[in-house]
């Protein structure tokens, strides 16, 4: 009878130990376009959510559960979206281990993205939900190895996780075999992703203190995120191989933050720069500097450069009649928020602004909290360009406002 009973206590133990700590909220965010788009709805979002989020803290490790089901109106279809299943352990007093689905982020940049090569999820991005929503999650197993010399961190995805990118089923988009802009007229047909094993990631990142700088240097070897490129005959779009190199410094500047992050792009199946199907190697480059500038006002500036390397490669090889990139792109960012009433109302606007493209994309947004649990919230995706293949240009007939309300519990 004793062991029987010594079992049941530990059994009983495991339970209370394993019961979550539950959190989560209901949503409803209706938005839509600001003008005709001949190839996609004027409804840009209509969603009713709820996400719970399960956390259970035994002694031996951390366990998340977090997913979101909800009804989207643009698609009139049912959905569930698993956004974190994971186990966290500390083995040792210098290893972390976190295995299962997880939102995996690293770099410097303000909604700009180098070194950051996990999946971004731009439909969500640019449709108005969320900014939580941009990244998306990955299945991954990521190690942390903590030392007084530097620290270590190694994410390995065994199956290649990609954007959630633009198809043209939700959002218009410059399609690059036709040359013209498509939507759900032209659905992009993408390169399946290998099974487990077969297509993997890596991505690693060194980082320590130094001087009361933080700096990082970091690693990548896996695939472009987005479509990068299309297979012989243009008719579906594929995702070349792709390493990542790069470093970044973040540290006090006078009264703000500074921040500088470089990485060169080795595009593996056009290192010469000679096949016009698929994207040449690149270098890019981010400096940026934020800082209160007055009480409850922040504002933060960065200067970002993108540079196709083989340029001249790249317009030999480049089809009659295509679109012709330029050679530098040249990005400017500013944030502005503003808090009000006691920080309750937040007042904020993000603004990309392409001297050499030539568009720029505007995010205004404010948010309203009423009480501790209910938040209001309003805003927009403006979208401007003088071309139609630039990168923001593209999405001139996706420009949207949206409202929200939130309850959290």
């Amino acid at each position: 009878m004793v062991p029987t009973l010594h079992a049941s206590e530990a059994w009983d133990q495991f339970w209370e130990e394993m019961t979550p700590e539950v959190y989560g909220f209901y949503e409803a965010r209706g938005g839509y376009r600001l003008q005709n788009d001949p190839y996609e709805k004027d409804m840009s979002i209509m969603e009713a959510r709820t996400q719970i989020d399960l956390q259970s803290l035994p002694e031996w490790g951390t366990v998340s559960v977090k997913g979101d089901a909800y009804v989207d109106g643009v698609t009139e279809r049912g959905e569930f979206d698993l956004r974190e299943a994971n186990l966290s352990i500390t083995p040792m007093d210098f290893l972390d281990v976190k295995v299962g689905r997880q939102i995996l982020t690293w770099g410097k940049g303000d909604l700009l993205f180098i070194n950051d090569m996990f999946p971004k999820d731009w439909q969500s991005f640019f449709v108005g939900r969320d900014t939580e929503y941009l990244k998306a999650p990955s299945d991954a197993v990521k190690f942390g190895v903590f030392s007084d010399t530097a620290n270590l961190e190694v994410a390995y995805t065994p199956r290649f996780d990609p954007d959630r990118y633009i198809t043209g089923e939700r959002l218009s988009y410059w399609n690059g075999s036709l040359q013209q802009i498509a939507g759900q007229n032209a659905v992009m047909s993408m390169q399946e992703p290998k099974g487990f094993f077969q297509e993997d990631e890596v991505a690693a990142r060194l980082y320590q203190s130094l001087g009361g700088a933080q700096v990082a240097l970091y690693g990548y070897w896996g695939y472009w995120k987005s479509p990068g490129g299309y297979n012989g005959n243009q008719t579906q779009a594929i995702f070349p191989s792709l390493d990542v190199y790069g470093a970044s410094v973040e540290g006090s500047v006078g009264p703000g933050i500074f921040v500088a992050e470089t990485g060169y792009y080795d595009s593996k199946e056009d290192s010469d720069g000679t096949n016009g199907l698929v994207n040449n190697s690149e270098m890019r480059y981010l400096v940026g500097y934020k800082q209160e500038i007055a009480r409850d006002f922040t504002a933060g500036v960065q200067y970002y450069v993108e540079q196709m390397l083989q340029y001249e490669e790249y317009l030999r090889s480049l089809g009659a009649g295509n679109a012709q990139k330029d050679e530098f792109r040249h990005l400017v960012t500013l944030r502005l928020t503003r808090l009000l009433m006691n920080q309750n109302l937040t007042c904020s606007l993000f603004t990309y602004y392409s001297p050499t493209d030539e568009d720029a994309y505007f995010r205004p947004n404010i948010r309203a909290k009423l009480n501790d649990r209910t938040a209001l919230e309003v805003g927009g995706n403006v979208f401007i360009g003088d071309q139609n293949h630039t990168f923001f240009g593209q999405f001139q007939d996706n420009s949207n406002a949206y409202v929200s309300v939130r309850y959290s519990f």
